[in-house]
């Protein structure tokens, strides 16, 4: 993996995009968010309206999955995207990073003028890292944040 945690830093701190898989009535349900980490990887923040059902799900079971791949550029073979995984909990927080948010999603100001979005920390407890044909790795929470170094 040592030779891999460059590209798995790399892919947190560039991609911007997630899909977040919550339990919606005992059945999987993912859906596209914004994620920002924390330096160390300790933790993934979510700022989402509790309309959503993903927000809703949390709620109800806080057994989450939060999925980051390459974004598609195009080639022969997009299973040699990167992607990673996270498996983890998710809880609701009362002060969440909004200066950092901010300065990752300017245009995303606007939702915390609205009463119904709020943060959650997703905390995670392991991974697969996928970081090419072949090349897939299984981390625990600490590997993880080992890659952030």
């Amino acid at each position: 993996m040592d030779a891999d945690a460059a590209l798995l830093k790399k892919l947190i701190l560039q991609e911007r995009i997630a899909h977040l898989a919550t339990l919606r009535g005992g059945a999987p349900m993912a859906s596209m968010t914004l994620y920002l980490p924390e330096p160390d990887f300790s933790a993934f923040y979510v700022h989402v309206s509790r309309l959503a059902w993903h927000t809703q799900d949390m709620r109800h079971d806080a057994r989450v999955a939060l999925s980051i791949a390459e974004s598609d550029d195009g080639r022969a073979d997009p299973f040699t995207l990167m992607r990673v995984t996270l498996r983890g909990e998710a809880a609701q927080i009362a002060d969440g990073p909004k200066a950092a948010w901010l300065a990752r999603f300017p245009e995303q100001a606007i939702n915390f003028e609205l009463a119904d979005f709020s943060f959650w920390k997703i905390t995670p407890r392991d991974a697969r890292f996928v970081a090419g044909f072949g090349r897939i790795h299984n981390l625990s929470e600490e590997q993880l944040q080992h890659a952030s170094q």
